[in-house]
């Protein structure tokens, strides 16, 4: 009977023997920890206290982050909020675009054909000027020389070397809204607001140089009850204290059949301060696709062979989904945002290949599945466009109904914000 593997940089019992033996080599790393919190500290104090300059725009900017490294669900979550204002907003999300091979302030076209190119005309800077009249960012909007240059691409021509892969599936999932990737995110705004009502800020939590009108902070449920500790003896890019900018607080990949009990232990960890509002919510997979992102005409049931090829933080919870349906798993694990090679591909078909079973498939995750499309439009290897390759999107699903108080609470954030600054 075929067993779950793990292939990859390692195989299975090599790579549990090493997590084992760097869980205890992370204690030694605790000095290190306590010199990086201290500079985290500092430069924190810096921002709270106004020596260094966090802008804030008048136009609602709403944050998705978290306060660890990994995956807490901010690309399912920021999906959620796209799916939530695009249809009544003109829309943007702003990503700083991790393993980009690119630099500066880059988006991507509208299919909608509303969204143009855009330059550093004089039209540009007085309707950004406009924007904020007696904000905190007043007296920098009248002057964006310094801005990194404006390219903006076609959709047909954006790659993930370009954008990045979670920008590039936002793109690919919601043609119709700009995607903008810039490191300096004051920057991007600035470009986006003339344009747009809302911003969507993917993994800017520890950004300080912009101060978001909303905060959304993701904690794993997997991770609830760990240490604190930061990096690198711990998982934490700043102290758990960090937590007090958020407004709102969401407890992601919860089990759905999480009890009160549970969520009132819960809450008490997290510590909320009163103005903070909690929120619960699980993970739920989606029937599989195509590339493409059409419906597959495919079923995964216990006779199933089931090749998974990741590149995600954490694929623990994919992993043991599909173990709840067949125990015919194959693991091809790497790291977050792992750049495929012809290798790693050749790899993955040969063993394809090898396989007896009569029923087999591959699949991937939507972010995997956008560092795989250049294999499939550049026909780098010709075999690839005949292997089984699915997709399987995920979403993120409130628990106990909260998702309708969630969406309130969003709605009406923007609504106060966009009265007097709505883009027709």
């Amino acid at each position: 009977m075929l067993k779950s593997v793990v292939v990859g940089n390692n195989n299975k019992g090599r790579k549990s023997y090493l997590y084992s033996q760097m869980k205890y080599f992370r204690w030694f790393l605790i000095p290190f920890s306590l010199l990086y919190g201290l500079v985290v500290i500092i430069r924190n104090w810096c921002y709270d206290s106004g020596a260094f300059k966090s802008t804030k725009f008048s136009k609602p900017v709403i944050s998705v982050g978290n306060l660890d490294v990994g995956g807490a669900g901010k690309s399912p979550m920021t999906e959620y909020l796209i799916r939530l204002l695009k249809d009544n907003h003109k829309l943007a999300t702003l990503s700083r675009g991790y393993g980009r091979k690119t630099k500066g302030y880059l988006e991507t076209e509208s299919k909608a054909g509303g969204q143009e190119s855009r330059t550093e005309s004089q039209e540009s800077r007085e309707r950004i000027e406009e924007d904020a009249p007696g904000r905190p960012d007043q007296g920098e909007t009248s002057d964006i020389s310094h801005i990194s240059q404006l390219t903006t691409y076609n959709s047909q021509l954006t790659t993930v070397s370009q954008i990045g892969d979670e920008p590039a599936q936002f793109k690919h999932k919601f043609p119709d809204i700009t995607v903008a990737v810039c490191e300096k995110r004051v920057d991007g705004i600035k470009h986006l607001l003339p344009g747009h009502d809302v911003i969507l800020l993917d993994d800017a939590y520890q950004h300080r140089a912009v101060e978001p009108g909303l905060s959304i902070l993701l904690f794993d449920y997997n991770r609830v009850n760990e240490l604190h500790l930061l990096l690198p003896a711990g998982n934490l890019r700043e102290p758990f204290s960090g937590r007090w900018r958020a407004q709102v607080i969401v407890i992601t990949k919860c089990p759905p059949s999480l009890t009160e009990e549970q969520r009132a232990s819960i809450a008490q960890k997290i510590e909320l301060l009163p103005y903070q509002q909690l929120f619960f919510s699980s993970v739920a997979y989606q029937s599989l696709q195509n590339f493409e992102g059409r419906p597959a005409d495919k079923i995964i049931d216990s006779d199933t062979t089931v090749f998974l090829l990741t590149g995600i933080a954490n694929a623990k919870p994919l992993l043991q989904y599909l173990n709840n349906i067949t125990p015919h798993i194959i693991h091809h694990n790497y790291p977050d945002h792992h750049p495929f090679s012809l290798k790693n591909i050749i790899k993955l078909a040969d063993e394809f290949s090898a396989c007896v079973s009569q029923k087999k498939i591959i699949v991937t995750t939507e972010k995997d599945a956008q560092r795989l499309d250049e294999f499939r439009v550049k026909s780098v290897l010709p075999a690839f466009n005949e292997l089984p390759f699915f997709v399987i999107p995920i979403r993120v699903e409130f628990l106990e109904g909260s998702g309708q108080r969630f969406d309130e609470l969003i709605i009406e954030y923007v609504r106060q914000h966009t009265t007097l600054h709505r883009v027709h």
